[in-house]
């Protein structure tokens, strides 16, 4: 894996009775990332009907393939998802450019960076 892979863990919560929903919209998201965006490297979405709660594990290539998912893929889909469920936290693990980081503020998202500091892939 390269050192420059973005990994973001998040959490949207879903109104009551909108988590059907909310798994329907991220099944068209994960199709458009699969059809139109190769630096996205993997993405995986996980239910939890106790929490009334969708996680999702996205890798990016890179900084530039984040950037595109943030600007086109997920900003197709976000006021769709914010008339359902609430977003957040939302965790990036990797190099994420300044630019960026200011832009996850100003949606108003729970963000947190933390930068890669030592670790290993097989």
């Amino acid at each position: 894996m390269s050192s420059s892979l973005i990994t973001v863990v998040y959490k949207w919560t879903a109104h009551p009775g909108k988590l059907d929903e909310l798994k329907a919209i991220y099944q068209g998201v994960m199709d458009a990332m699969q059809q139109n965006e190769p630096g996205a490297a993997a993405a995986h979405c996980y239910v939890s009907e106790q929490e009334n709660a969708l996680y999702v594990r996205d890798e990016f290539q890179d900084a530039g393939a984040l950037g595109f998912h943030l600007g086109n893929t997920a900003a197709a889909h976000f006021q769709q998802l914010l008339a359902i469920a609430t977003p957040g936290p939302f965790w990036f693990f990797g190099d994420v450019p300044e630019e960026m980081q200011q832009a996850t503020r100003q949606m108003g998202l729970q963000a947190e960076f933390a930068p890669r500091v030592f670790g290993f892939d097989r």
